[in-house]
């Protein structure tokens, strides 16, 4: 391993759906106010769908071909793309290798992985291990991409108000630098907790529990809140996995400029930072205008929030990202 050789992340983009729902939408379909708990609590005000012919892959090509225009870098310099989504095209093949077709990616070599909402954050980390161990990967392309709605339960409104669809990508290239503080990675922490694993999910569609008509009568096959998650494991897991990354780092909370949670809960990320001691204009969030896009939501927050002027060269932006399974993912990088 070269020591000198960093993984840098060179350009970010993003898209959405055109079709946009907002609450009033949910308040006719189910009959009731949604809206005021979704403002409330979520910070949820409209979000993205895909429509009736678009899916996964879709997103993907989209929010790609944003990165490598920005990056000024073609599809044919990628060594490696990596789909992080639990919505994908297909059971199999890989979601990756229909967006490698689409996008001409002839050189680079496909995966995708499924830490479900956490899984963008756990992709730009396997991203990193390539360009820092092996010197054939310089430029590789990691997109999350979440297109939920297609297993959403129309009739259940603690699924139906809160998912949306839309992809995030991330184009990290290998940089050498002998700088005391190098652009790039800087550390990252993967955690699971597994006991959690059937309280929220796609349970059906597997070989645990194959589509029938029974499934498909019962709605086995979409998405469900089997239990009640405890509300405080987010705020508790993501501080402590911010302490010892930046204990690791040689850093603190507050030399953190940038923060960049799973946006599924307003309140959360706000007692996050509170148990930091960090401001929370230092997180950027997104799900007002495009509700909970899982895996997606990290890398749009960040083309947001690079978009519009927030991120500074040298400043620390950290990841981290949570989701079913339980499966979490924090990082830590110099932009």
């Amino acid at each position: 391993m070269n020591h000198n050789r960093n993984a840098v992340l060179r350009s970010t983009g993003s898209y959405a759906p055109e079709r946009i729902l907002t609450n009033q939408y949910f308040n006719d379909l189910l009959g009731e106010d949604v809206s005021t708990w979704l403002e409330t609590n979520v910070n949820i005000y409209e979000r993205h769908w895909c429509a009736d012919d678009e899916s996964t892959a879709d997103l993907c090509v989209h929010a790609a071909q944003k990165a490598l225009q920005k990056a000024a870098v073609t599809a044919d310099m990628l060594d490696l793309l990596i789909i992080a989504t639990d919505t994908p095209e297909y059971i199999s093949p890989s979601t990756a290798s229909v967006v490698q077709h689409r996008l001409g990616a002839t050189r680079a070599g496909t995966f995708d992985i499924n830490t479900a909402c956490a899984g963008f954050v756990t992709a730009m980390d396997i991203a990193t291990k390539y360009i820092r161990s092996d010197e054939r990967y310089t430029n590789v392309l990691v997109v999350g991409a979440y297109a939920m709605s297609k297993y959403l339960d129309m009739k259940d409104k603690k699924t139906v108000t809160l998912f949306a669809d839309g992809a995030g990508a991330a184009l990290l290239s290998a940089e050498m630098s002998d700088a005391p503080n190098p652009r790039g990675y800087i550390t990252s922490e993967l955690h699971t907790q597994g006991q959690y694993h059937d309280w929220m999910g796609v349970y059906a569609g597997g070989t645990h529990q194959p589509i029938t008509d029974a499934t498909l009568a019962h709605n086995d096959h979409l998405l469900r809140f089997a239990k009640k998650l405890p509300k405080e494991l987010n705020p508790e897991l993501w501080t402590q996995m911010i302490l010892d990354m930046t204990c690791r780092a040689g850093l603190t909370p507050q030399d953190v400029q940038h923060y960049f949670f799973t946006q599924i809960n307003i309140n959360s990320i706000r007692e996050t930072v509170e148990r930091l001691n960090v401001p929370f204009d230092r997180t950027h969030n997104i799900m007002h205008k495009f509700g909970y896009t899982g895996s997606a939501c990290i890398p749009m927050a960040l083309d947001d929030a690079s978009g519009n002027g927030k991120l500074q060269s040298g400043d620390v932006a950290c990841f981290v990202g949570s989701g079913g399974g339980l499966s979490f993912a924090g990082s830590l990088f110099r932009l």
